[in-house]
């Protein structure tokens, strides 16, 4: 067992590593600081979305803006769209479950919001369609997929897709590109 440990420790280290080498990927995480500097400084929310594993991390990275990253500072707007069962459970129940993301998104977001979404295969519906409202609605769209960003790739402004198609590595990239997001934007905006 303590191989198979060694193994998958190697491959989360090489996915890094792709990582480290992709100056495209890296280019576009800096814009996506610039994107949300900007909508910060005008006031802007973000809003977070995914399913399962990237759910828990959409809410995470939520709750890095409204606490703290490094810095004491102010409490930034920011929001896991998920976080609220009752809402959840009624429109999957009444709607549909593809549908728990766009329809708060065009009830509650607003031009020069951003929408960050969470999906290992960039092809879950329910945040193709919250992408696709939130297009209709003005609102920035940064996408958090694997190697091919999925359906996702059409309908994403920013797209930080991972260069892998393995879940687990994927998600740990996910929370890593998410954590330097939160670092840098906190450091821009709070000097």
């Amino acid at each position: 067992m303590k191989e198979q440990f060694k193994e998958l420790i190697a491959a989360s280290i090489a996915v890094k590593t792709a990582l480290l080498s992709n100056e495209e990927l890296l280019d576009t995480l800096e814009k996506v600081v610039d994107v949300i500097v900007t909508a910060y400084q005008a006031e802007k929310r973000l809003f977070f979305c995914g399913n399962g594993g990237s759910a828990a991390d959409a809410q995470h990275l939520a709750a890095e803006f409204t606490g703290r990253f490094y810095k004491d500072r102010l409490s930034l707007p920011a929001e896991a769209l998920h976080c609220n069962t009752s809402y959840l459970t009624a429109v999957g129940n009444d709607y549909s479950f593809d549908d728990i993301y766009a329809r708060m998104i065009k009830g509650t977001a607003r031009i020069g919001d951003v929408l960050i979404g969470f999906s290992t295969s960039g092809n879950s519906t329910n945040i193709v369609k919250a992408f696709e409202a939130a297009k209709e609605k003005g609102v920035v769209t940064i996408g958090f997929t694997g190697a091919s960003g999925g359906a996702m790739k059409k309908v994403t402004d920013y797209l930080l897709n991972v260069p892998s198609a393995d879940t687990p590595r994927i998600q740990e990239c996910h929370i890593l590109l998410g954590h330097l997001m939160c670092q840098f934007v906190e450091e821009r905006f709070f000097g």
